[in-house]
């Protein structure tokens, strides 16, 4: 079975033989009091491969936000200023910081506009705005403005906090029509040529370099700041040693031969694209990122039968969303390891599949 479900988008694996012995998984001890070995190492890679001054690794985005915007709305007034099409884990951090007394509020999608009058209010009010987004939602295959998100945090005497999980390892410096994902995957920064002390990252190395862990990355001064007062360092532990040496291999690997990943899988996204256009399928947004996802040109409510033919042919994809009130549409998720040949299965596949669909089309508008 062709399987376009998994995030591993350069095919990074880590299998156990591949990495460096470890005696024990966990020290059974709290990050506040020890570290596994190479922690700080692959935190300082990442940092450097950021463009940021420092980082510290965690075992999740959860525990990394969790952590973070409660720290951030307590160090002064402050209110948290939250993208509204932002991933899950960011809102569920926002709202375990309103549970203990922040103030929290959202502005539209990728809404620079909409976030300037927030931010307005928030002076007016005597509060210090926290602003917390995506660096590229899939969703929408979009990235967030980040270079006017950043000046509206800078001018406020705030701070921009950026998830970067999708683009982190993806995307990088120098972007260019025939190179569209930059160079060193740095992430959404580096992309967009945006930085300042007053910026936050936090994200997961889950997709991207296949290792499970997250990091924490931005001025010294912040770093600190963060592990002064980190909560779930104090009452969790650490990443395992695995993650941490998955993700400095990862790290190691990337500096390699990251860019030749990404070619290959520039090359396999350009052509699931135009292959699919050629059978009737529309694309969401302009960005060839490794998540594509489809709409039929005869209509979005077939995106649920397409789906189960393409299951019945041995292709895994996903029925998705997107964002908040968009239509039903198939997604793929490409890797690195994927095949041309797969690639012309799934055409192959909806080609037939949106034939037989075309027939049904007008009794399926009538119905719905």
């Amino acid at each position: 079975m062709a399987d376009f479900t998994s995030a591993l988008y350069l095919g990074l694996r880590h299998a156990s033989s591949s990495l460096p012995p470890w005696f024990a998984l966990t020290r059974g001890q709290p990050a506040a009091l020890a570290e596994p070995e190479g922690a700080g190492a692959a935190a300082a890679a990442l940092a450097r491969l950021q463009g940021l001054a420092a980082a510290t690794l965690l075992p999740s985005t959860l525990h990394l936000f969790w952590d973070l915007l409660r720290q951030l709305a307590r160090e002064t007034r402050s209110v948290l200023l939250l993208d509204a099409g932002a991933y899950p884990i960011l809102h569920w951090s926002a709202e375990g910081a309103a549970a203990a007394g922040a103030v929290v509020r959202r502005f539209g999608h990728h809404d620079s506009a909409s976030l300037e009058q927030l931010v307005r209010g928030a002076l007016r009010d005597g509060l210090r705005p926290v602003v917390v987004c995506d660096g590229f939602c899939p969703g929408c295959n979009r990235s967030a403005p980040l270079a006017a998100y950043a000046r509206i945090a800078s001018e406020s005497g705030g701070t921009l906090v950026l998830d970067d999980t999708q683009a982190l390892g993806i995307l990088g410096h120098g972007p260019s029509p025939a190179c569209p994902f930059g160079h060193g995957g740095g992430g959404s920064l580096r992309w967009q040529g945006v930085g300042g002390a007053h910026i936050a990252v936090g994200a997961s190395l889950a997709k991207g370099f296949g290792a499970p862990v997250a990091a924490l990355s931005g001025s010294h001064a912040l770093v600190e700041r963060f592990l002064r007062g980190s909560e779930t360092r104090l009452h969790c532990s650490p990443p395992s040693s695995a993650a941490v040496a998955a993700a400095r291999q990862a790290v190691a690997l990337g500096e390699r031969f990251g860019d030749c990943w990404r070619a290959r899988l520039l090359r396999l996204v350009l052509r699931l694209r135009e292959t699919l256009a050629q059978v009737g399928m529309v694309p969401v947004g302009r960005v060839p990122f490794p998540v594509q996802s489809f709409v039929s040109r005869h209509g979005p409510e077939l995106a649920p039968l397409l789906w189960r033919r393409l299951h019945a042919g041995g292709v895994r994809a996903l029925l998705t969303r997107g964002c908040p009130g968009l239509a039903p549409r198939l997604t793929f998720i490409v890797t690195a390891r994927h095949c041309q040949a797969q690639i012309d299965r799934v055409a192959q596949l909806l080609a037939r599949a949106g034939h037989t669909a075309t027939l049904f089309a007008p009794l399926t508008h009538a119905i719905h």
